[in-house]
């Protein structure tokens, strides 16, 4: 007996989630089989988690103190060689020298006007950039056709090292910011590109033959069933991609600029101050750090949130 009332595409796409989480449980209890029952296997891993999630809190905090180890060796070793060793300064400045350069800096009202337009210029690139991979990557990815005219293509031009597009992107866009963010868009996309692409060649197909089969587009299926199935791949090519747009600034603020952290660095080396170089570098450092622990925990939102 047939319903009096067919579904709408809301209804559909409704009725598509519950049967793909549906599939998807299910495909975890099979996994889970393999060393045991499916229901005892999953009464144990919640009573695991359920007892986990209080005591582990306190490894963590560990795990987290030991990353400030090694820093705070190289600082105290950096102390060790410029005060005791009397390593000359010319070679090697004292973090006391590197502090006075960055408040220098900062009177001048030089300093923040560098962080903020090389955050701005990696960030806008970092977006482009990704933006570009996701959609290079699902095509590629969900399309054998695509892969075959895309993917050698793609390949070619990632190999191509950032300093040799400074020229071409200096003739066909100028010396202003277009040409500088191009060129950390390029660094950016290729590391989401490959995970999106890989990530999505191995996605569960009775996942995508259930949400086929309640009607689902080839939009609404890579929304709902294909895109979420590769959250963690993509956060962990999008803080690659954060990364490697960090590496691409330097060559990108080598394209006559007159501010940001790349044309610190590459001015104090015209003009051998030592102690701006570093200042530069470890600015980039921290920078680059933030934003992957940005990243880092927006990874954690998301998979929460999937799960």
């Amino acid at each position: 007996m047939t319903d009096a009332y067919p579904l709408s595409g809301n209804e559909k796409e409704a009725d598509a989630r519950q049967v793909v989480e549906r599939t998807r449980e299910a495909a975890e209890r099979r996994s889970a089989g393999s060393s045991g029952s499916g229901a005892s296997v999953s009464s144990g891993s919640q009573e695991a988690r359920v007892g986990s999630t209080p005591t582990s809190r306190g490894p963590r905090r560990g795990l987290a103190l030991l990353g400030a180890i090694l820093p705070a060796a190289v600082l105290l070793a950096w102390v060790l060689a410029t005060e005791v060793v009397d390593v000359p300064s010319y070679n090697l400045p004292s973090p006391s020298d590197v502090w006075l350069a960055g408040v220098q800096l900062a009177q001048a009202g030089l300093l923040g006007q560098y962080i903020a337009i090389s955050v701005q210029r990696v960030l806008i690139g970092f977006a482009v950039g990704a933006g570009i991979g996701i959609v290079l990557g699902a095509v590629v990815g969900l399309s054998r056709v695509g892969e075959a005219l895309l993917a050698p293509s793609i390949a070619a031009v990632r190999a191509v090292p950032s300093l040799a597009w400074v020229p071409l992107l200096i003739l066909y866009l100028g010396i202003g910011e277009d040409s500088k963010i191009t060129l950390i868009a390029i660094g950016a996309a290729f590391p989401v590109f490959t995970t999106v692409a890989g990530s999505l060649r191995h996605v569960d197909p009775q996942l995508v033959e259930a949400g086929r089969a309640y009607g689902l587009g080839p939009v609404s299926l890579f929304t709902t069933v294909q895109l979420p199935a590769v959250i963690p791949s993509l956060v962990s090519g999008l803080r690659l991609a954060l990364a490697q747009a960090w590496l691409f600034l330097v060559a990108a603020e080598l394209i006559a600029s007159s501010m940001g952290l790349g044309f610190l660095l590459t001015d104090s080396q015209y003009n051998g101050r030592v102690d701006r170089m570093f200042l530069s570098i470890i600015l980039l450092a921290l920078l680059g750090t933030l934003t992957d622990f940005v990243l880092n925990v927006a990874q954690r939102v998301l998979l929460r949130r999937w799960r």
